[in-house]
């Protein structure tokens, strides 16, 4: 089986790194935390794409452990695609335009 790729939508990109900089201006070790939870949730998505929850628009969701954000992502036939970085208490589906 071929190895997937994540690809990173640039808005959720921002999002992610909105929300370290939030963490970050309050503690290092939070910023760290987050990041390290964001790389293990991409890595646990790769594993086994299909495994989490169906989300809204044709999406799926990992929900973060720690934080209280998702990656939203869909599965393509070669790559990941994640649309969003969302945190869990916004509003739903605001990234469905990506």
């Amino acid at each position: 089986m071929a190895l997937m790729r994540v690809d990173l939508h640039p808005e959720a990109v921002a999002e992610a790194s909105a929300a370290y900089e939030w963490y970050r201006e309050r503690s290092a070790a939070a910023a760290e935390g987050f990041a390290s939870e964001l790389e293990h949730a991409l890595a646990r998505i790769l594993e086994a794409p299909a495994g989490w929850s169906p989300h809204l628009h044709g999406t799926r969701r990992h929900v973060m452990r720690h934080y209280p954000y998702q990656v939203v992502y869909r599965v393509r036939e070669d790559a990941i695609e994640v649309v969003a970085v969302a945190h869990c208490r916004r509003k739903p589906g605001y990234w469905r335009h990506r």
